[in-house]
C-alpha cells in the first residue's frame, strides 16, 4: 500500500467523512450522501415534461426554451437541510455535489446538450463578501464539470442589494427584485442558448428578474434551472 493511501486511510479513521442525511461515515467512493440517503432526495424527475411544476411558475412572464428543478424544496426535508448548510454553515461541497447530480440527470436530456453556457444567479457584494461564496456559482461549476458546459462567471451581475424574499408576497418579491440584474458583455450572449441556475425557486422573481436582463440581448435563448422547487 502506498504511504499516500496509507495517510488517507489514517485522516478517514481519526475524521471521519459524515453523511449529511443520517450522519453515518461514509464510504470511500461517496460523496456529501450516503448511497440510501440519496436515494431519498425528492427528484423531480420531469426534466423532459414540458409543463411540469417549473415551468408552469414562469409561464407567461418571461420567454424562456425549457425549465426545471432538481428537487423539491419542502420544510425541514432533505434538501432544506442541504440547502441550509450549503448557504449558512460553510460547507461548500454540497454546492458542488448537487451541481453534479443535477448535470447527470439533466445528461440525458437532449435540449440540455444544446446550452452554450451556464449563468448563476449572482448574490449582492455585500452577501457575498459575509458568505465568502456564492452558492449558485458553486452549484454552477459541479454541473459543468458534469455536462462539460462553461460557466460564465461575472457576465450576469446584480446591480445593487435586495431586501430578503422570505416574508415576501409574490407582487412584494417582484417589485423587490425589479433591475436588479443586468448583463456584461452582452455580445458574448448574442444568438446563444443560456442556463441560468439557482438554487431554489418560489416565487420565481428572481429568475425572472434575471431573464429580463437579457431581454436586448440579439436573439439569446434562455432556460431555466434550479436545485429547489419550492412546495
Amino acid at each position: 500500500m502506498k504511504l499516500k493511501e496509507i495517510a488517507v486511510g489514517l485522516i478517514h479513521l481519526l475524521y471521519p467523512r459524515l453523511c449529511e442525511g443520517c450522519a453515518k461515515p461514509l464510504l470511500a467512493a461517496e460523496q456529501v450522501l450516503c448511497t440510501g440517503c440519496h436515494a431519498h432526495l425528492p427528484k423531480t424527475e420531469y426534466h423532459d415534461i414540458n409543463d411540469n411544476d417549473t415551468a408552469l411558475r414562469l409561464a407567461g412572464r418571461i420567454p424562456f426554451q425549457y425549465a426545471t428543478s432538481f428537487a423539491y424544496f419542502t420544510n425541514d426535508g432533505l434538501l432544506q437541510h442541504l440547502m441550509h448548510g450549503l448557504k449558512y454553515k460553510g460547507r461548500k461541497e454540497i454546492g458542488i455535489y448537487l451541481g453534479r447530480q443535477f448535470g447527470i440527470d439533466l445528461s440525458g436530456s437532449t435540449w440540455a446538450t444544446g446550452i452554450d453556457f451556464i449563468l448563476p444567479v449572482p448574490l449582492s457584494r455585500r452577501k457575498e463578501a459575509s458568505r465568502g461564496y456564492n452558492q449558485s456559482a458553486l452549484i454552477a461549476k459541479g454541473m459543468s464539470s458534469t455536462l462539460n458546459i462553461p460557466v460564465l462567471y461575472g457576465t450576469l451581475l446584480r446591480t445593487r442589494d435586495t431586501e430578503s424574499q422570505t416574508q415576501k408576497s409574490r407582487a412584494e418579491r417582484i417589485n423587490n427584485m425589479k433591475d436588479a440584474f443586468t448583463i456584461h458583455t452582452p455580445q458574448l450572449l448574442a444568438h446563444k442558448h443560456v442556463l441560468i441556475i439557482d438554487d431554489v425557486l418560489t416565487t420565481g422573481a428572481t429568475i425572472e428578474a434575471c431573464a429580463l436582463a437579457l431581454k436586448d440581448v440579439p436573439d439569446v435563448k434562455i432556460s431555466i434551472a434550479s436545485i429547489g422547487l419550492a412546495t
